[in-house]
């Protein structure tokens, strides 16, 4: 048993196998990056002004949304070049650019420079996108899903780490040493993908790509492809529509109790810590049966968990819930990911997860604003129940769209039978 363990770890890695170690790493150390900050960015806004309690709330959403609505924009033009002059640059240019552009969010004075600097971080975003293009484009067909599913603990396991560590460097060190720490750990990103990352690419000549409808047209299934960048979207949207307001959820069901912050950022830990251990096994299963499968199965399922949220009478049968959140959601976006390499071409990877970055940006944008404007007129339980809608129309949708694949599967059958 351990001689085969041992044979296992210190077996010789294939290349595919190698990027995975590493950009896994860098999705981490981005999704730590990336989260780090964000738990106390209206509260840093606030010491930069003396702002009313309407004017620190317009503030900070936008400065949480111009981000991704830069992101939105230009991913396309990202992923044209990624098909051009390779993924590993536009790993490289993603690391370096927020390295030194986050690190300069701790030494602006007025809030008109941290909206500039997060535009800026909206143009440099693509790490997690291109980490995406480069697996699915080396990983063998036959094993993308699991290395996509792995892939994407990455970024899960940093995500729930960085608001810990940065609510815990920023009480004792200030808000602005946060900003450089996260600095630091990007430019660590970009120095391991220098050094570690290596991609066979074939370039592609400006002259011989193709405008991205053709590029569309041309593919095998072009429905499908759409199909997905818009399932991303609605995924996002339903994950993110209680996201801003599931701290006063808490509060309201521990009644103005002790401890709310406490608890608030357990009960949103708590669906990662599901998503990173399912992950990975959802992957590898979708990758024999099928991912269609899985991420239907993922969104029947999300139905039934979102739907007794809204009716909780206590913040542990809401912790029970989230973490059911968190097994939906790994039958999602990484099946919905896995499908787009399995069914684009590789020369334009780049581009095809760039619009799928797009859309998932868009989804960012959306969820909060229906959250907030669904509890404004029903309550924070009405959320759940508009999160279920979103789901039960995002389920008929790829119902709709995965039914090539089905058909494909069926007829292979029938051959071998």
């Amino acid at each position: 048993m351990l001689t085969h363990i041992r044979q296992r770890l210190f077996r010789p890695r294939e290349q595919w196998e190698q990027n995975l170690v590493v950009l896994w790493f860098g999705n981490f150390m981005a999704g730590v990056a990336f989260s780090l900050i964000m738990p106390f960015m209206s509260l840093y806004i606030d010491t930069l002004g003396d702002f009313s309690a309407a004017q620190l709330s317009m503030w900070s959403g936008l400065t949480y949304s111009i981000t991704f609505l830069v992101t939105a924009i230009i991913s396309p033009w990202w992923g044209k070049i990624a098909d051009r002059r390779g993924r590993k640059l536009m790993l490289l240019r993603a690391s370096l650019g927020m390295a030194i552009v986050l690190g300069a969010m701790g030494l602006v004075q007025n809030v008109y420079e941290l909206i500039a600097l997060r535009l800026l971080q909206g143009v440099f975003s693509g790490y997690i996108s291109n980490s995406n293009a480069l697996i699915a484009t080396s990983a063998p067909q036959e094993k993308s899903g699991q290395a996509l599913g792995t892939l994407t603990t990455g970024t899960v396991s940093g995500t729930l780490l960085g608001p810990l560590l940065g609510g815990v460097v920023a009480e004792m060190t200030g808000y602005r040493t946060t900003f450089f720490i996260t600095g630091t750990i990007l430019f660590v990103v970009f120095l391991l993908c220098l050094a570690f990352v290596h991609e066979n690419l074939t370039p592609i000549e400006k002259g011989d790509q193709v405008p991205a409808k053709q590029l569309l047209q041309n593919l095998k299934y072009p429905h499908l492809i759409i199909g997905m960048f818009v399932t991303t979207m609605i995924i996002q949207a339903s994950n993110n529509s209680i996201s801003p307001l599931l701290s006063l959820y808490v509060r309201q069901l521990m009644d103005h109790g002790k401890n709310v912050a406490l608890v608030s950022g357990i009960v949103a830990a708590i669906p990662g810590i599901a998503t990173l251990i399912a992950a990975p096994r959802f992957g590898a299963l979708g990758d024999r049966i099928g991912s269609d499968k899985i991420l239907i199965g993922g969104l029947i399922f999300a139905v039934f968990v979102y739907i007794p949220q809204a009716f909780v009478q206590n913040v542990w049968q809401l912790g029970a819930l989230r973490l059911l959140v968190g097994i939906a959601d790994a039958a999602l976006l990484p099946q919905v990911q896995t499908i787009l390499a399995k069914y684009s071409p590789h020369n334009s990877a780049g581009r095809i997860f760039s619009y799928n970055q797009s859309f998932q940006a868009m989804g960012n944008v959306a969820g909060p604003l229906i959250g907030s404007s669904v509890s404004g007129f029903f309550g924070y339980g009405g959320v759940f129940i508009s999160t279920t809608v979103l789901v039960v129309i995002n389920l008929f949708w790829v119902n709709q769209n995965t039914r090539v694949l089905r058909k494909n599967r069926a007829d292979a059958a029938k051959k071998t039978s």
